[in-house]
């Protein structure tokens, strides 16, 4: 094969090998009515200038990415990290995990919460789900599972 040939091919190789590494997410939707005056917070849009998008760790960063690119659009996040007063003022849990960057709650408009629902349980990623009866956002979170679990801890109302 000659040398031009064999460049391009290898070009050609390299570049589908790299394709499956980017995250879907990166082709997530973040247009229409429901995202129109939400502000973006470090790549993540969020429902008020309260919510905390840069506190995330990596591997809930990746998670937030796995549902943006299995449901085409972009989440809309109502919480993420909280400082102490702000989690107790919100009414979270001394030790939850939003003051440790490993927690959001959030929705995606125009999906489901049953499918969001669904979704995260079968993460391996997703330590925590939490559901909220009435409201339209679900809690995920990245902490370790308890020895044996297969799914998620899950509590309020999943």
């Amino acid at each position: 094969m000659p040398a031009p040939l064999r460049s391009l091919a290898a070009l050609l190789v390299c570049t589908l090998s790299l394709a499956a590494c980017v995250p879907m997410a990166l082709f997530a939707s973040g247009s229409g009515s429901a995202y129109a005056g939400k502000r973006s917070d470090w790549g993540t849009y969020v429902s008020s200038r309260e919510v905390n998008a840069f506190c995330l760790s990596p591997k809930l960063r990746f998670l937030i990415w796995e549902f943006e690119g299995q449901f085409g659009r972009k989440v809309i996040m109502n919480s993420g990290y909280r400082d102490s007063q702000h989690n107790a003022a919100a009414g979270g849990a001394d030790n939850s995990y939003h003051t440790k960057c490993m927690a959001a709650d959030f929705y995606i408009p125009g999906v489901d919460k049953q499918q969001l629902i669904a979704y995260a349980i079968n993460r391996s990623s997703a330590g925590g789900v939490g559901c909220y009866p009435g409201r339209q956002f679900i809690h995920v979170d990245v902490r370790d599972r308890p020895r044996g679990y297969k799914r998620p801890v899950t509590f309020s109302g999943c």
